[in-house]
């Protein structure tokens, strides 16, 4: 599923280019001492080419990388409905 995921942000929009090979690229990247470098990285990987020069302003404060992040991911994945054993 490929989507174009659009975030306000501090008043200057920017679009992401997600697509499954870049989520899961970003997934695989991840352990549990490093998060931040592989959030930058997918963001970078994602955002429309017009907007990569906001994106790179915005990145370097203090959590937006993982703020900016979660948003799109949580804009990309579905809602799945899960229940355990029934």
């Amino acid at each position: 599923m490929n989507k174009t995921v659009t975030l306000s942000i501090n008043g200057k929009i920017l679009r992401f280019n997600v697509t499954p090979e870049v989520y899961n690229k970003y997934i695989d990247e991840i352990q549990s001492t490093k998060k931040v470098g592989p959030t930058r990285n997918a963001l970078m990987r994602t955002v429309h080419a017009e907007d990569k020069e906001t994106l790179k302003g915005l990145i370097d404060l203090p959590g937006a990388a993982m703020q900016i992040w979660s948003q799109v991911v949580e804009e990309y994945a579905p809602d799945l409905t899960i229940t355990v054993g029934e």
